[in-house]
């Protein structure tokens, strides 16, 4: 089997023409559109190539082939970017090594062409990173700075999830996930934080940390990575985080709910989908904000952009404006539709934590009205066993809860999978009605004939889940 040669992992002096391996990435498919409008000539490949990144390729005029071959690295291309879902074995990886081909990985190619000359603002931690970065660039967007951005989401405003600014800053969404098959360190450790926002800290990713001290050890190498004039923000009520932080060679900025906290959340209260804080520094009142996003989940994250915003010398009613101006994320809490008065919300959440909040705060957002979770175990931790106990105390304030169960792991034992049935038992035992099924149309054949006026259901998966949202939607329609 060829070897990459580590002495061409490198930024060559000359480039035209770049070739991405695994284009179709969220990550991956930005980086194709920036490069593109950095005037470089951008092919890539993919082994499926699907909406919604193969769309915006082919409005941007960017050349996929598919599936991987070594044909598809000819003509040589000048550069090769290197996803963390291409293998060792992948034809087109070997055929880079075969050509020697200069090449680089998903963060090395961010961080040399897009960070080198900014002030990176890194976004970490397990939860609430693609809505705190969204948060900050829209609220230094909307503070005239002219940011850079690069974000696991599509922000609403921007209709993307890149945008190449010219001021100084450039916010990141840091990854924690590998880097590439040939460097197997956390993405977020090439991005040259200056300034970070550390959020929470919990085991995730089981398919390549082995366990919580795992994790642990990553944050921490992040965290020793900011400069000493630099300044890290961070939710310090979680004792994991607090650890964290404590490797940091410059100043932190605590923020939470104790009343010790540099920056305290006060004073929460929520109207529909719209929340409302106020803003305590060092005890005092700093400002009154609102943001389009329920929950106190979501104001802690608008509290740590209104910490690191002010330390950039934004003033409360600045800030105050550009949070209020957000116009959200896809996929976070996402109204797709009402039919016969029934909402359909899409979110993201997967790790138990984040199904408990994204549940908790659609019951406040819709209070009085019935909650009803439809989940897919879909990643690679959440179809493990790792999690199996922590979800029976994740849907608590749903009122109904159906479950697919997962599509199992080929590299994984079959009591070490994760059991939706189990959990349909274990939701049982805590007075839940809940289901199991196997797949989406199942599931909406399941759901549609119960839905009444006034219902909210919740989509809570990190895929396309079978476009089960359209499915409810249409079926309501064709119902009436």
């Amino acid at each position: 089997m060829n070897e990459l040669d580590p002495n061409l992992n490198q930024r060559p002096a000359v480039i035209h023409h770049i070739h991405l391996l695994g284009i179709c990435g969220t990550g991956m498919a930005a980086l194709a559109g920036m490069l593109q409008k950095s005037g470089y000539t951008v092919t890539g490949s993919d082994q499926q190539v699907y909406p919604p990144m193969s769309d915006f390729l082919a409005q941007a005029g960017i050349a996929i082939t598919s599936p991987y071959a070594a044909a598809n690295l000819h003509p040589k291309p000048d550069l090769a970017i290197v996803g963390n879902v291409i293998r060792k074995s992948n034809p087109e990886a070997q055929e880079l090594a075969r050509l020697g081909i200069p090449y680089l990985s998903f963060p090395q190619a961010l961080a040399q062409f897009f960070i080198s000359g900014k002030m990176s603002l890194v976004v970490a931690g397990t939860h609430g990173k693609t809505t705190t970065a969204s948060l900050l660039a829209s609220a230094l967007f909307h503070a005239g700075l002219d940011p850079s951005f690069m974000i696991g989401g599509i922000v609403r405003e921007f209709g993307g999830n890149f945008r190449l600014g010219k001021g100084p800053h450039v916010v990141l969404e840091g990854d924690e996930y590998d880097t590439a098959f040939f460097d197997k360190g956390s993405k977020f450790l090439h991005y040259q934080p200056h300034a970070a926002i550390l959020t929470s800290l919990e085991f995730d990713h089981a398919d390549i940390f082995a366990d919580l001290a795992a994790v642990k050890a990553a944050f921490a190498r992040f965290v020793a990575l900011l400069p000493a004039d630099g300044l890290l923000v961070a939710f310090l009520d979680d004792a994991k985080v607090a650890e964290a932080a404590a490797k940091a060679g410059c100043p932190v900025l605590g923020y939470g709910l104790a009343a010790e906290r540099d920056w305290r959340l006060a004073d929460v209260r929520q109207k529909g989908e719209h929340s409302y804080f106020t803003a305590l520094r060092h005890g005092q009142i700093f400002g009154e904000f609102s943001l389009p996003l329920p929950g106190r989940h979501n104001c802690l994250n608008a509290l740590a952009v209104v910490a690191l915003l002010t330390h950039l010398g934004l003033d409360a009613e600045t800030i105050a404006a550009g949070l209020a101006a957000f116009a959200g994320v896809k996929r976070r809490q996402e109204v797709r539709g009402v039919e016969q008065g029934v909402t359909v919300i899409d979110d993201f959440a997967h790790h138990p934590t984040a199904v408990k909040e994204t549940l908790m705060a659609l019951k406040a957002a819709y209070a009085g009205q019935r909650l009803i979770a439809v989940f897919e175990p879909r990643t690679n931790s959440s179809r493990r066993a790792v999690f199996q106990n922590d979800y029976a105390l994740a849907f608590d304030d749903a009122d109904m809860v159906l479950l697919r169960e997962p599509v199992p792991l080929a590299d994984v034992a079959p009591e070490l999978m994760f059991s939706s049935a189990r959990l349909a038992d274990a939701l049982h035992q805590r007075g839940k009605n809940a289901r199991v099924f196997p797949d989406a149309l199942a599931i909406v054949a399941a759901l549609v004939p119960e839905l009444r006026s006034g219902d909210v259901v919740a989509v809570l998966s990190n895929g396309g889940f079978d476009g089960i949202h359209e499915r409810l939607l249409a079926n309501l329609r064709e119902r009436h």
